[in-house]
């Protein structure tokens, strides 16, 4: 297994370090929405193979599922990043010393990326795109509940990277659900530059206490929406809706509300009547006293990113404990406040500690795509080198270009 993985890093970093066009890249990744759509029928077929094998929640089954309009996502994601300027060459910054050496800030490829990740195969086609794109090489290793659609995807890929005449190695799948796999991938630091784990608590807490190679966490999603005293009801009911309803197994739905003590009594039975039969509340005592029907949430329930039709409520006294309360359960993921009041909502867009903030909003709104970055990475929930949806500019780095005429240093 060692020399498996060691082999498919040293060739991920050879690739890396071809200098391909960006007009190259461009046509290859055309190439490859085109080749995804006439394969449609085969896509799917293979991803039945991987939701029949599982045994996974209606949830996290819906996370894992790649239908027709996914897939036409998927290739629209493509053209997007295609119709991006990539960032690789940009000059950040440029000047003269009084030496006359002029010195050049420069945005690089970062190199060889290897991602990590569970349950969703589009990340297999995201990853790749937004990695090519800024000229990096990437090394994949998907959860083994996708392992035929992600394998199939590569595949794919590295074919019509093969037919373009560019190196396969650009994307390097491990075709290996061991766990060992990610134990020797974790500590290739010679050749891999940066690892991006995506996946539950467990998984990336493992990675991070043990990679040797620098580590970018995109950690769980437990997200929060707030509802302030001033916040318009139908408003409220209809983001609170979006925000766990409309896919709730991913990261950024929303797993706790909180609810100012003076619209609560308005707002909860409300909310109850719209979540009826969909989504399994539990709340605070005094969520209790208005809602009685429900179950108690406990000390847990405020830690948990439950990826199913459940949420958590939890009555405050203040927009202040709201806050308080987000900046000691949240995961540093998104957090969103409903109001009419400026003043709370810019209190708690400046002292909430998330990547992304909203005022006004669902949290499904973070996501690469929605950004206008075409896809993402993932979401990062580091605060270095890269927050929030990690797409093509947090894909680079710099060096300093400098030229001289033969100066000395004295």
């Amino acid at each position: 297994m060692l020399n498996y993985i060691e082999n498919l890093c040293k060739k991920a970093k050879k690739a890396s370090q071809t200098i391909l066009s960006e007009e190259k890249i461009n046509a290859c990744l055309e190439k490859i929405a085109y080749n995804i759509g006439m394969k449609k029928n085969q896509i799917i077929e293979e991803n039945l193979k991987d939701i029949q094998s599982s045994n996974l929640s209606k949830a996290l089954t819906d996370r894992l599922t790649l239908n027709e309009k996914r897939i036409d996502s998927i290739i629209e994601s493509l053209h997007t990043i295609i119709n991006l300027k990539s960032p690789v060459g940009e000059i950040i910054k440029g000047w003269k010393l009084k030496n006359d050496l002029e010195i050049e800030k420069v945005r690089v490829p970062i190199g060889t990326i290897a991602i990590i990740y569970e349950a969703r195969p589009n990340v297999t086609v995201d990853a790749f795109a937004l990695c090519f794109k800024s000229s990096n090489a990437c090394v994949l290793r998907g959860g083994k509940e996708a392992f035929n659609t992600n394998k199939y995807l590569s595949n794919l890929i590295r074919d019509t990277l093969t037919s373009c005449n560019i190196n396969p190695d650009f994307l390097t799948f491990i075709d290996k659900t061991e766990r060992q796999a990610i134990d020797y991938l974790i500590k290739m630091d010679k050749y891999i530059d940066l690892l991006i784990p995506r996946g539950g608590e467990s998984l990336i807490t493992h990675i991070s206490k043990n990679a040797t190679v620098p580590v970018i966490q995109h950690y769980k999603g437990l997200c929060h929406l707030y509802i302030d005293e001033s916040a318009n009801i139908d408003m409220a009911l209809n983001i609170a809706y979006n925000a766990k309803v409309q896919r709730p197994s991913v990261c950024n739905a929303i797993e706790t509300l909180l609810v100012h003590k003076n619209i609560a009594s308005e707002f909860l039975p409300a909310l109850a009547k719209k979540f009826e039969n969909i989504v399994e509340l539990r709340g605070c005592e005094n969520t209790l006293k208005i809602l009685p029907n429900i179950k108690q949430a406990t000390q847990e329930d405020w830690q948990t990113e439950y990826l199913d039709y459940i949420l958590s409520i939890k009555i405050v006294d203040s927009t202040d404990q709201a806050i308080e309360h987000i900046n000691e359960y949240g995961s540093k993921h998104s957090e969103a406040i409903v109001t009419q009041n400026y003043t709370n909502a810019e209190d708690f867009l400046n002292k909430v500690d998330a990547a992304c903030v909203y005022v006004n909003a669902s949290t499904r709104f973070s996501d690469g795509g929605e950004f206008g970055f075409g896809a993402e990475i993932g979401i990062s929930t580091s605060k270095l080198h890269a927050r929030g949806p990690m797409a093509l500019e947090e894909l680079t780095t710099y060096k300093y270009k400098i030229r001289g005429n033969g100066q000395i240093r004295s």
